[in-house]
C-alpha cells in the first residue's frame, strides 16, 4: 500500500484562516470544505442580523459616562436597504447631545457586525484613552442602527474637535467579528469619506486591541496637531519614528 501524499498546502492553512488548497472530490469540492463554507456563510449572516448589547457595553465602559441614540432607521431590514437613514440621528435623540468643549467624542455603532462591537469596542475605548492623558472626552455615544457618517452629526452637536466611530465591519467568510475605527477632524454633516482615516481588521486574529489603540492614539495626536484627517494624514506619508511599527509577517517571531 502506497504512503499518503503530503498536503503541500498544510503549512499555509496553519498560518491563515483563508481558504487555500481545498482539494476536490471528482468535479466538486470535498464535503468538509463545502460544510465549512456553509458554516462560515451562516456566521456572517448571523453577524449582520445580530444585535449589539448596549446595556453590557455601557457597563463595560464604566466609569466612563455613556448615552444611547438611534439613527432614523426603524428596523434591521430598513438599515440594510437604506444606508442614508443610518447616517442621520432621529429627531427625538438630538436633545441628548449637549454642546461642550470636547477634544474627542467616541461613537460606538453596531454597523454590520454587532458581534465585533460586543467583543472589542469598550476595551478599545479604554485602551485608547489610557494613551491620551489630558484629553477631554465626551460621554461615549452608543448608536443603534448606525452608519459611519452618523458620527459627523454626533460630533457636530457635541462640539467635539475629533470624532472616532467604532463600527462593526462587514463580515466575511473568514472573520465575522472585525471592528473598524473612522476618525474625522471637525465633524459636521456632509463630510466626505476622503476626510476620514480608517483603522480596520481589529479582531483576535487580526490587528490586536493594543496595536489598534497605539495607532489610534497616534493618529489622534497627529490629527489634533495638524488639524486634518483623511488624505492629508497618512501613516506611511509622514515618515516618523513615532508611527507604530508594522506587524510581523506570518511565521516570524
Amino acid at each position: 500500500m502506497s504512503e499518503p501524499v503530503p498536503d503541500p498546502y498544510a503549512r499555509l492553512r496553519a498560518a491563515t484562516p483563508a481558504r487555500i488548497g481545498l482539494g476536490r472530490a471528482g468535479d466538486a469540492l470535498p464535503t468538509r470544505a463545502v460544510l465549512e463554507f456553509q458554516a462560515a456563510h451562516s456566521r456572517a449572516r448571523d453577524a449582520v442580523h445580530g444585535q449589539a448589547d448596549f446595556d453590557a457595553l455601557a457597563a463595560a465602559l464604566a466609569p466612563l459616562p455613556s448615552l444611547r441614540v438611534r439613527s432614523r432607521v426603524n428596523d434591521r431590514a430598513e438599515y440594510l436597504r437604506r444606508p442614508d437613514l443610518g447616517r442621520r440621528l432621529r429627531q427625538d435623540d438630538l436633545p441628548l447631545l449637549q454642546h461642550g468643549e470636547w477634544d474627542l467624542a467616541f461613537v460606538i455603532a453596531d454597523g454590520l457586525s454587532a458581534e465585533a462591537v460586543n467583543r472589542h469596542a469598550a476595551a478599545l475605548v479604554h485602551e485608547t484613552l489610557h494613551r491620551l492623558p489630558g484629553w477631554r472626552a465626551a460621554p461615549v455615544v452608543l448608536a443603534e442602527q448606525a452608519r459611519v457618517a452618523l458620527g459627523d452629526e454626533v460630533g457636530e452637536r457635541l462640539g467635539a474637535r475629533i470624532v472616532a466611530v467604532l463600527v462593526g465591519e462587514r463580515p466575511g467568510l473568514s472573520v465575522a467579528d472585525s471592528l473598524g475605527v473612522y476618525l474625522t477632524w471637525e465633524p459636521r454633516v456632509g463630510r466626505a469619506d476622503s476626510e476620514r482615516n480608517c483603522i480596520s481588521n481589529i479582531h483576535a486574529n487580526g490587528l490586536s486591541l493594543q496595536r489598534a489603540a497605539d495607532t489610534l492614539a497616534w493618529l489622534l495626536d497627529e490629527a489634533r496637531s495638524r488639524r486634518v484627517t483623511g488624505v492629508g494624514l497618512k501613516l506611511e506619508a509622514l515618515g516618523t519614528s513615532a508611527v507604530p511599527s508594522p506587524l510581523p509577517l506570518a511565521g516570524e517571531g
